[in-house]
């Protein structure tokens, strides 16, 4: 019994293909997912810009262009770090990533109303789904 149920091929599994429209989104849905893309874009900002300064003052790029500075204006006292300082520029970064959250959350939460208002004159969008 047991050899006969071992010589059996399986047959390959049927793929099913289905089509649905997508004619509601959830409005709270799309804030809170909007919201968590928009945070996590502004923690890549925030990073992105401590890892450029670090490198830029690692590499002594600022001292070069402290340097440039003072050749052109004839002043010894002149330097970047007295123009912008690390402080500031992670200051102006929070800012941005901050105002980013908000004004990507809202962007999502636009959207989400008007593809629903739109879906009353299109039908909405057809998607097909394939199993396996």
């Amino acid at each position: 019994m047991a050899d006969k149920l071992s010589d059996r091929t399986p047959r390959p599994a049927q793929s099913k293909q289905v089509r649905l429209k997508l004619v509601y989104i959830d409005f709270w849905s799309a804030v809170k997912f909007s919201f968590l893309i928009a945070a996590a874009v502004g923690v890549i900002i925030f990073v992105a810009v401590l890892l450029i300064w670090t490198v830029l003052a690692s590499t002594g790029v600022f001292d070069q262009v402290s340097k440039l500075m003072q050749d052109v204006s004839g002043q010894s006292s002149l330097t970047v770090s007295n123009v912008i300082s690390f402080a500031q520029v992670m200051g102006f970064t929070l800012v941005i990533a901050a105002l980013n959250v908000v004004v990507g959350t809202v962007l999502g939460a636009i959207a989400c109303v008007l593809y629903n208002l739109s879906v009353r004159i299109t039908g909405g969008i057809l998607v097909g789904f394939k199993n396996g």
